[in-house]
């Protein structure tokens, strides 16, 4: 494609070189350039793509698209200037791609918990329907079976032109629908800019991020901005923010609850083990409703799901078969066979709210002890550790604090951090840093009537530790066990 062609909508100044440059790909690595390229330079935390300019000269680059004045003159490349560069490379890379989001339904999932949950269960309910779904986010990129691998990062929300490219690779294998989860940096980095959302849901919002957004007025302002991209919204009103969303959306919006009134209501709950009944209002229209597992949690997922396949013209009968159906996510609220005979549940509840829902959760059907073995990652908000510890030792009967992803962090400091919340005086702890030993120490304790939950990892199958990634699954070592 044509530079110039690529650069429309986008306020530039031309420094050097020709728009007429004929372009191959658009790349922020400099690694991944190849012949024909632009390049453009993005500022981050860690590194500055000016630095790199030379690097991908030297790989092919044709064109660097800079935020920073530069006194270097390059031979036969073409130097552009713009305000930022996050801003810009989303609407140059969707204008490389052709728009491709236009093409199929774009749903984009944002909140604090159940963002994974909620974009697998529309896509299962969606594949009932025979639609061809791809689904973006924090466990894989995936088109139906097959994955798909774009760039180097694995981030829940990936680059712009990452993800602009995934989409085109999404419409020409003739995508129908596309859910992608939208985390609160991936929206306030510009990554989802020009993208084409039908439809916006929003989950919840509690503590987490913090050490990216500073204050939770930032969290929130982030996951707002989703709101303003979107023909149409999908809110939680039993989260005091949803109904903040609300009160702000231009556009058509759709509400679920259990708690109050809502477009979509869920009612005549019942838990057990095996999985939730209930029953649905939409449009003065009743349905029973079943799912395959447990927790109230489950049931707001349901909702989101069923509101927005509803908005988006599906059968309503044919929505709820698709949710009879639903097996689960890994790691979320997974049921973990061992030779111990215990129920035992790896989750990736890493928030003081979805530990929360965990635990009251599993111990809605428990007719034992609830144990839980839980820790805090490194280099992350630190003030929600002693919170994650009180919630824990308040609802748990026993919890054993060890090791999450220490990362860069000495384990024993956070653990010390963790432990300032637990309540010491119902002497209900013990603290083991190794997280294998942790794990099989709460087997040991258990009985066949008790529930273990494994918290904070879920899907993941790696411990960061001192900046060192070693293998790590939790559903491994408790089937080692």
């Amino acid at each position: 494609m044509v530079l110039s062609d690529i650069l429309k909508n986008l306020e530039y100044s031309l420094v050097q070189g020709s728009l007429e440059t004929n372009i191959k790909d658009i790349q922020y690595n400099s690694k991944l350039v190849t012949e024909d390229s632009i390049f453009i330079c993005i500022s981050g935390v860690k590194s500055d793509g000016h630095n790199y300019i030379n690097s991908a000269i030297e790989n092919g680059a044709k064109v660097i698209i800079v935020e920073k004045d530069i006194e270097e003159n390059f031979k036969d490349v073409t130097v552009i200037k713009v305000k930022d560069s996050k801003v810009a490379l989303p609407i140059i890379s969707n204008n490389f791609y052709e728009n491709p989001s236009s093409k199929f339904n774009l749903i984009g999932i944002t909140g604090t918990n159940g963002k994974t949950s909620v974009s697998n269960f529309i896509s299962e309910v969606l594949t009932n329907l025979n639609h061809k779904v791809g689904v973006i986010g924090t466990i894989g990129n995936r088109l139906g079976n097959e994955d798909i691998e774009v760039g180097l990062t694995k981030l829940t929300t990936p680059q712009s032109n990452d993800l602009q490219h995934m989409f085109k690779i999404m419409k020409d294998n003739n995508a129908d629908d596309v859910i992608m989860e939208c985390s609160s940096m991936g929206i306030e980095m510009h990554r989802v800019d020009s993208c084409d959302f039908d439809v916006a849901i929003f989950t919840n919002l509690t503590q987490d991020h913090l050490d990216d957004h500073k204050t939770m007025e930032n969290y929130k302002n982030a996951k707002l901005k989703l709101f303003f991209m979107c023909k149409k919204a999908v809110l939680n009103i039993d989260d005091e923010f949803g109904r903040e969303i609300a009160s702000k959306m231009e556009n058509p919006y759709f509400t679920y609850a259990i708690d109050r009134e809502a477009d979509c209501r869920a009612t005549d709950i019942k838990i057990t083990s095996k999985g939730v009944n209930f029953k649905i209002t939409i449009d003065n229209i009743k349905k029973d409703v079943y799912l395959k597992i447990p927790g109230k949690f489950s049931i707001y997922n349901a909702l989101a799901t069923i509101s927005t396949c509803y908005i988006l013209g599906y059968d309503l009968d044919k929505i709820i078969e698709g949710i009879s159906k639903i097996e689960g996510v890994k790691g979320r609220f997974q049921l973990v066979s061992n030779r111990k005979g215990c129920t035992t549940i790896v989750d990736y509840a890493h928030t003081p709210d979805a530990l929360e829902n965990v635990i009251k959760a599993a111990k809605e059907f428990a007719e034992g002890k609830v144990i839980t073995v839980f820790g805090c990652g490194g280099n992350r908000d630190k003030t929600k550790r002693p919170i994650m510890a009180e919630i824990v030792s308040h609802y748990s009967d026993f919890c054993v604090l060890t090791s999450d992803n220490p990362r860069n962090e000495d384990p024993e400091e956070i653990l010390k951090d963790v432990e300032a919340g637990i309540h010491k005086e119902k002497n209900n702890y013990v603290k083991i840093v190794d997280r294998k030993k942790a794990i099989f120490y709460a087997m040991d304790m258990a009985d066949e009537k008790d529930i273990i939950i494994v918290a904070g990892k879920g899907h993941e199958n790696y411990q960061i530790i001192m900046g060192e990634t070693h293998h790590f699954d939790d559903v491994e070592v408790i089937q080692e066990y």
